[in-house]
């Protein structure tokens, strides 16, 4: 992208809050990504720690995750294979054109967090939207980690218990609301209290692996079969038009990695745009196969009858698959900690900023909020989980915030961007720029309307 001169942080300082607040309160930092100090000095003098190649690890750890569970159901919603595969590719032309322009807009806005970036180019009422909306979407995640949990743990109780599975838990000690509870109460809570997250590596490790050989699991459970696994139906087309932006969600979901993209991008020894498009696309690429060969494999062994979770579609005694879903449980207890924490950030930020109080002035307040902050998000995701047992119902309302990552904020940044420049006669490329931000910010408003609306109006209200 040709970079015109002019100011890009005009509306930035525009709300009276505290410059401290706000600058102390980004803490949104990327897993395993070391920073460098922010100044417009350090670019490019290869101060960064992470290389291009590192850089591609730490991206397709960011995208990967939880949400391959869900892609062969989103395979079915889609209307099968050739369906599912073909918008995948589609939207990952937006997905990596979104990476490279939050790159850019980073650059040329000198800020190295996607809040921070969204609030110098596009001013205070965006800035505050995109706020919001991370708060909510690592929210809604913790939700959804929540309920993953009760699944695979369901599963290996009735393994364990050797009870029927249509029966149902027969015990008050292995009821899915009390196992759910009990991990959380032991395991998560403690995890998520502390104002720091050191073992943000360990976790990502966890994810990692655990992802790999789940994929690993289902393509070879699709080559060679169990004999009472046979597909009830395998679709070719769409059931209904609407049902293939009914799957959007879903891997608007497993593609979201924007959000912790800038601050890898800066972490870069050679921050620059060209060699973070090969990084985003190699990155992107690799997801895409990881993604595609669990959803084309896991839809194709079950079919039109394949759950949301895919693992639940299992039998209970198959021991490869309870130990991908004991992977799973690992990498959703040590994921859920880092997604409260980046969500608690971003709501101690606002704070800070509208009561213009200083970090330094608020210590000891800062204890009790944040111990206030953590029971209520995780006592709220808690209950939620326990009575939104259905994941693809939570998948399909933050889904739609995932594609605001994706494409509305990036379309917003690019456009704000090419307007601030100054020059004297506008060329083809910067139309052609502009009028890709638009439609790309159209495309994400339809993708979260219509998706946001039929998880209200259908899923919600089922």
């Amino acid at each position: 992208m040709a970079q015109g001169t002019g100011s890009i942080n005009s509306d930035y300082k525009d709300w009276e809050w505290s410059d401290d607040a706000g600058e102390r309160a980004r803490l949104l930092q990327s897993p395993s990504v070391e920073t460098v100090p922010k100044n417009s000095e350090s670019r490019g003098n290869g101060l960064g720690a992470t290389s291009a190649l590192g850089a591609v690890f730490i991206v397709v750890n960011a995208a990967l995750g939880a949400g391959l569970l869900n892609f062969p159901a989103a395979f079915s919603m889609a209307g099968g294979v050739a369906a599912g595969i073909a918008l995948q590719m589609c939207m990952l032309i937006f997905i990596i054109g979104g990476l490279v322009i939050l790159a850019y807009c980073s650059q040329a806005s000198n800020e190295r967090t996607y809040q921070e970036v969204v609030w110098a180019v596009c001013g205070k009422v965006p800035g505050v939207l995109c706020e919001v909306a991370i708060a909510v979407y690592t929210f809604g995640t913790c939700i959804a980690f929540l309920i993953i949990i009760g699944d695979q743990e369901d599963k290996i109780i009735a393994a364990l218990v050797k009870e029927p599975e249509e029966v149902g838990s027969s015990h008050w000690y292995t009821d899915r609301k009390f196992t759910i509870s009990i991990t959380a109460f032991l395991l998560i809570l403690p995890l998520s209290i502390p104002k720091e997250i050191g073992f943000q590596k360990y976790a990502s490790s966890l994810s990692v692996i655990g992802t790999w050989y789940v994929t690993a699991v289902i393509i070879i459970k699709y080559i060679w079969p169990d004999k009472e696994l046979v597909p009830v139906e395998i679709p070719t087309s769409p059931s209904t038009w609407t049902a293939v932006f009914n799957a959007m969600p879903t891997i608007c979901f497993g593609f979201q990695c924007h959000v912790s993209s800038v601050p890898v991008f800066n972490s870069m020894k050679q921050p620059e745009v060209k060699t973070w498009g090969a990084v985003v696309t190699a990155a992107m690429v690799i997801a895409l196969f990881v993604y595609t060969g669990t959803g084309v494999c896991g839809f194709l062994t079950f079919g039109a009858g394949v759950e949301q979770d895919v693992l639940m579609s299992y039998p209970s005694n198959d021991i490869p698959v309870a130990l991908a879903r004991a992977f799973i449980i690992l990498c959703v207890l040590t994921s859920y900690p880092i997604l409260h924490f980046c969500g608690r950030a971003v709501l101690e930020g606002l704070w800070l900023r509208y009561t213009g109080v200083t970090v330094e002035e608020d210590v000891v307040r800062e204890r009790r909020r944040r111990l206030l902050q953590t029971i209520s998000w995780f006592l709220l995701t808690l209950l939620l989980a326990l009575f939104i047992p259905d994941i693809g119902k939570v998948i399909s309302v933050i889904g739609g915030l995932a594609a605001c990552f994706i494409f509305v904020f990036p379309g917003l940044c690019l456009i704000q961007a090419k307007l601030s420049e100054i020059q004297e006669t506008r060329a083809i490329s910067w139309w052609a720029q502009v009028s890709y931000g638009v439609f790309m910010v159209t495309l994400g408003a339809f993708i979260f309307g219509q998706t946001t609306a039929n998880a209200i109006f259908v899923d919600l209200t089922a």
